[in-house]
């Protein structure tokens, strides 16, 4: 995010100030009215990314500011309060008007209204915007990366002729109370603390994006191979099929529980990011384990979800196989790191 400041004192008293605001770097440059008037369209846009300050603008050049940047494809925040400044404030991506001290023409040319007239809010407001975005898409990542191993491993028993790993009213579980209990908390997580140095997002950029589907691509194989590698393996033992369907069930289960841990941040560690700072998380796993534990022992329910209980010794092997995906990412996260500390340097 940088700002630009048009103001109506002086050129100079406004560069001066946007220095020590931060909000000009020591190439940029101000520039009045009278010289935006005289510069033809095409230098405006290619220069107008070293001009930190526009002194003493009509209206009309306010809506070329605001035209200039877009065409260079900036998503454009325009604030203002005056009658003046409501073709550029209608014609900004965001409108955002002051309420204490706008006019009532300002205020409805605005599609966001500060109440405080505090500069800052607007900040805080970009932050929450960026971190509801970012929350969407781990629970987009979560979604779309546990239902596409459920069906990879259903696709990969009927393709090869074993029985079903899963019993329909298993899935239905799944879907509805394991991803339930945990799916609604990802969109609680905290801030991270770099939402403000996060790149501009793309009017276009689409919610599941490329990042995300590369990481898709790790997570689904992973939890598929874990999944029905553990189905094969038990149902060679000569186990009863019943006992390996619900192993299974379990297996895929825990799957989910340490994936949503992935989906927490995209490069850091869930080892190190302290499941506390979202008690909602904290509360959804512990709840949805819970429930699991209640479809495997109790007698009414291993009816009713076609499971039988479970040796207490085969949870660590189930816990192990599960964790797997937490692995991969791990892995996947360490590289990033490196990644992102060699591109600082």
């Amino acid at each position: 995010m940088q700002p630009v400041m048009v103001t109506g004192d002086h050129k100079v008293t406004g560069l001066a100030i946007a220095r020590m605001l931060g909000i000009a770097r020591s190439n940029d440059r101000a520039v009045d009215g009278h010289e935006l008037e005289l510069m033809p369209e095409q230098e405006l846009r290619a220069d107008i990314g070293n001009v930190a300050v526009f002194a003493r603008v009509h209206p009309a050049q306010k809506l070329r500011i605001v035209e200039a940047l877009q065409s260079r494809g900036e998503v454009v925040a325009m604030t203002g309060d005056g009658v003046n400044d409501a073709p550029a404030l209608s014609r900004a991506d965001v409108g955002v008007a002051m309420g204490i001290s706008g006019t009532e023409v300002a205020k409805s040319a605005s599609d966001i209204v500060v109440t405080d007239d505090n500069f800052s809010t607007i900040v805080r407001a970009v932050k929450e915007g960026r971190l509801a975005r970012r929350n969407l898409g781990k629970v987009i990542l979560y979604l779309f990366a546990t239902s596409m191993a459920e069906i990879a491993v259903l696709m990969a028993a009927l393709l090869l002729g074993y029985p079903l790993p899963l019993a329909a009213v298993q899935i239905l579980w799944i879907n509805i109370v394991t991803e339930g209990t945990v799916t609604v908390n990802l969109i609680m997580e905290p801030p991270e603390g770099d939402e403000m140095s996060l790149r501009p997002i793309s009017l276009n950029e689409p919610l599941l994006n490329r990042r995300l589907m590369r990481r898709v691509i790790l997570m689904t194989p992973v939890m598929a191979l874990s999944t029905f590698g553990y189905f094969i393996w038990r149902l060679s033992e000569g186990l009863p099929y019943v006992q390996v369907q619900t192993e299974t069930f379990t297996v895929l289960a825990a799957c989910q529980w340490f994936n949503v841990l992935n989906c927490r941040s995209a490069t850091r560690s869930a080892l190190r990011f302290d499941l506390s700072r979202n008690p909602w998380m904290l509360g959804g796993l512990v709840l949805s384990i819970l429930l699991q534990l209640l479809v495997i022992y109790l007698p009414a329910m291993n009816s009713l979800f076609h499971t039988v209980p479970i040796a207490s010794t085969d949870f660590l092997i189930i816990f192990a196989v599960a964790s797997l995906v937490l692995w991969a990412e791990e892995v996947r996260k360490l590289f990033a790191r490196r990644r992102m500390r060699k591109n600082s340097h």
